[in-house]
C-alpha cells in the first residue's frame, strides 16, 4: 500500500522557505487592516478589506493544514506542534485586525452593502451570504475591544485545553492484556481494532482504553469543565440585548434553527426502537443477547467460521471507484485523481491521531483524506466516507473562497451519500443470502451508531452544559452522565455502557466547536433523504445533485432543503421519511438472518 500525502502542491516540508515569506505576507496584511481601521466607514476601504483578509485568510489556512497534516501522521512532531501554535497567534491577530471592519458590515445598511458588494472581485462580490451571517448575529457582538479581547485569549485561553487533549491522546500508550501477554499501542491503533474484526481482542482493547482514560481522568475531566465554562461565560458577555442559550453558537455554526433541531431530535426519540432493534439483531450475529460496549463497532463475525473480509487499500479504492461510476464516471476519475496525487494518507504508524478526517489546501483547493487503514469493511466505509467530503470540496473548487465554507450538517450530505453509494453496489455484487447480510450489516452498524450513539453524544453534552452552569463535574460524575445517558438510548440493545466515552471521544475536547454530535445524525438522515432522489431523477440527478453541493455554502441549511428537495426540515415528516427508509434496511437484515438461519439448520440435519 502506497498511501502517504504528497503536499508538495503547497509546500515542500515545514522547513520550505515559502511558509516563512508566506507568513510575512500574513503580517503585512495584519499591518495594513490595522493602519486602515479608522476609515472603515468608506466603501472602498472596507473593500480593500474583504480583499486582504481572504488573502490572508487563505495563505493561513494553507500552512495550518500544512502542519496539521503533519502533526496527524506523527503526533509528536514537535515542528509541526510550534508551527500550530504559532498559526493560531498569527490567526488570532488577524480575527482582531479585522473585527473592526466586521462591526462595520454587521451594523450597516442594506445600502451601503450593495455598494461594497459592487466589485470585480469575487472575494467580494460573492461576500453577500457571509456579511447576511454577520447582521444575524449582531445582536450578540459585543464592543469591538471586546471581540478583540475575546480573539487574543483564546489562543492561550479556550484553544490550549483543545491542545492538551490532541498531545495527550497523541502520546498515550495503551496496554492491551492478551493471552499472550500485554501488548502496547498507540491510542489511534488501539481504538482501530474496534473497528475491525479480532473479536478475541476487542475486550481487552477496549478495557486498555478504560484505563488509560481513568489514568488520566483528572486532565481529562479538567479540559471538557475549563472548554464548557469558557463557553458559559462567552455567552454570558454576549446575553446584552437578549439571552443566549449555550445551544445557540453551534446552531448558527451549523445554520439551523432550534425548531430544525427539536423536530429531528423529537423524531429520533420516537424512532429509537430502529437502533435498538438493529443492535439486537447484531448481538444476534455475535451469539449474544446483547451487544457490548466494546463490540458495537466491529465487524460483522462469520456466520459459517469463515474469516472475516480483509480489503486491501488498493482493493478498496477500485471498489470505492466502481461504486462512485454507478452514480457518474466524473465520480470515479475524481477518486483516482486523489490517489495519484498522493492526496490520502491512510498508512498506519505509530504516534498517528485518532478519527479520520478530510481537509484542503485554501491555497490549490486540494482536499485531502486522513485515516488509519486496518483492512475492516468498517475502514472501507470511511474512506468512502471522507472520499465523499473531498468530492463536495472538489466540485466547489471554482468558487470564490468565501462560499465554499458550508457547515457541519451540510458537509455530512456528500461523505454519508458517498457511504450509501458503496453500500449499495456490494449489496447489488453479492450473490448469496449470506454475502447480503455482509453487505446490509453496515446498513445496521451505522443504523446503530447515528441514531442511538449520536443522540447518547448529544443528550450527554446538553446534560453536562446544563449542569455545568452551576458547577464543574468531576470525573465519577461525567461518568455517571455518560452511563445513565448510554442506557437512557441503548435500553435492552447493550449490556453495560462506556462510562469514560466523554474522555476516549475526541469530539468533547474540540476548543473550536461545541456540539460536534447532532450534525452528523442531521447528515445521515438528510443524505437519505437526497439518496432517494436518484431513483426519482435518473439521469437528472447527478447534476442536481451536485447543484445542491455547491449551494451549501451560500444558504442557510432549511434553505437549501427547500431550494433542492421542496421540504420543510422544521416538520416532523422530513425526519420520519427517512426513519422510515432506515427501519426498510433493518427489517431486510431481519428476513435475511432468518433466512440463512433457517438454511443452517436445515444443512445441519441432513
Amino acid at each position: 500500500m502506497t498511501a502517504v500525502w504528497d503536499l508538495s502542491i503547497a509546500y515542500q516540508g515545514l522547513d520550505d522557505p515559502k511558509i516563512e515569506q508566506d507568513i510575512e505576507l500574513i503580517k503585512r496584511s495584519i499591518e495594513l487592516l490595522n493602519l486602515h481601521q479608522q476609515e472603515r466607514e468608506h466603501v472602498v476601504t472596507i473593500q480593500n478589506a474583504i480583499q486582504t483578509m481572504e488573502a490572508a485568510s487563505t495563505l493561513l489556512a494553507t500552512v495550518n493544514t500544512m502542519a496539521m497534516c503533519q502533526a496527524s501522521t506523527n503526533a509528536q512532531n514537535q515542528s509541526a506542534k510550534q508551527m500550530i501554535a504559532r498559526i493560531a497567534q498569527l490567526s488570532s491577530e488577524l480575527q482582531q485586525a479585522y473585527t473592526p471592519y466586521e462591526n462595520q458590515l454587521a451594523f450597516a445598511s442594506s445600502e451601503f452593502i450593495e455598494e461594497v458588494l459592487q466589485h470585480d472581485n469575487p472575494s467580494v462580490s460573492g461576500q453577500a451570504f457571509q456579511i447576511a451571517l454577520m447582521q444575524i448575529q449582531a445582536t450578540t457582538q459585543m464592543s469591538i475591544e471586546s471581540e478583540q479581547l475575546l480573539s487574543a485569549m483564546e489562543v492561550d485561553g479556550r484553544d490550549a485545553w483543545g491542545r492538551l487533549y490532541d498531545n495527550l491522546t497523541g502520546s498515550l500508550t495503551i496496554k492491551v492484556a492478551l493471552e499472550s501477554g500485554v501488548e502496547e499501542m498507540g491510542f489511534s491503533q488501539a481504538a482501530s481494532l474496534l473497528y475491525g474484526g479480532e473479536f478475541d481482542k476487542q475486550q481487552a482493547v477496549w478495557s486498555g482504553i478504560q484505563a488509560a482514560m481513568k489514568q488520566n481522568e483528572i486532565t481529562l475531566a479538567s479540559i471538557v469543565n475549563a472548554l464548557a465554562g469558557w463557553r458559559h461565560n462567552e455567552g454570558s458577555k454576549r446575553s446584552h440585548t437578549q439571552p443566549q442559550h449555550f445551544l445557540d453558537p453551534s446552531l448558527f455554526e451549523n445554520r439551523i434553527s432550534r425548531d430544525t433541531l427539536e423536530a429531528m431530535m423529537s423524531v429520533a426519540e420516537q424512532n429509537k426502537h430502529i437502533g435498538q432493534k438493529a443492535g439486537k439483531l447484531m448481538a444476534k450475529v455475535h451469539g449474544l443477547e446483547a451487544m457490548k460496549p466494546w463490540n458495537h463497532l466491529a465487524a460483522m463475525p462469520p456466520l459459517e467460521n469463515a474469516p472475516a473480509k480483509v480489503y486491501t487499500f488498493d482493493e478498496a479504492i477500485e471498489l470505492i471507484k466502481a461504486a462512485f461510476a454507478t452514480v457518474e464516471p466524473e465520480m470515479a476519475e475524481f477518486v483516482q485523481t486523489m490517489v495519484d496525487n498522493g492526496w490520502i494518507d491512510a498508512e498506519p504508524s505509530e504516534h498517528r491521531r485518532l478519527g479520520a478526517y478530510c481537509t484542503k489546501l485554501a491555497a490549490t483547493r486540494t482536499p485531502l483524506v486522513f485515516m488509519t487503514w486496518g483492512g475492516s469493511r468498517s475502514d472501507l466505509l470511511t474512506l468512502a466516507h471522507e472520499l465523499g467530503h473531498a468530492f463536495h470540496n472538489w466540485v466547489m473548487r471554482d468558487l470564490p473562497l468565501c462560499q465554499t465554507h458550508y457547515p457541519m450538517t451540510l458537509a455530512e450530505t456528500a461523505s454519508i451519500f458517498a457511504e450509501n453509494i458503496v453500500r449499495d453496489y456490494l449489496l447489488e455484487q453479492a450473490s448469496t443470502p449470506q454475502e447480503q447480510l455482509e453487505m446490509l450489516w453496515e446498513e445496521l452498524s451505522s443504523a446503530y451508531a447515528l441514531t442511538i450513539n449520536i443522540p447518547v453524544r448529544y443528550e450527554f453534552e446538553k446534560a453536562f452544559y446544563e449542569q455545568r452552569l452551576q458547577n464543574e463535574l468531576d470525573a465519577p460524575q461525567l461518568c455517571e452522565l455518560m452511563s445513565s445517558t448510554w442506557q437512557a438510548w441503548y435500553g435492552d440493545s447493550m449490556t453495560g455502557s462506556d462510562p469514560y466515552f466523554w474522555a476516549s471521544k475526541l469530539h468533547f475536547s474540540i476548543s473550536e466547536l461545541s456540539f460536534y454530535n447532532y450534525p452528523y445524525l442531521f447528515g445521515y438522515l438528510f443524505s437519505l433523504g437526497v439518496y432517494a432522489e436518484r431513483a426519482n431523477k435518473g439521469e437528472a440527478f447527478y447534476r442536481d445533485y451536485v447543484s445542491l453541493l455547491r449551494d451549501t455554502g451560500s444558504y442557510l441549511a432549511e434553505e437549501v432543503v427547500d431550494k433542492h428537495l421542496g421540504q420543510d426540515l422544521t416538520q416532523p415528516q422530513f425526519w420520519q421519511q427517512s426513519m422510515a427508509r432506515i427501519e426498510q434496511k433493518v427489517d431486510q437484515f431481519e428476513r435475511l438472518l432468518n433466512e440463512v438461519v433457517m438454511q443452517q439448520t436445515e444443512k445441519a440435519m441432513q
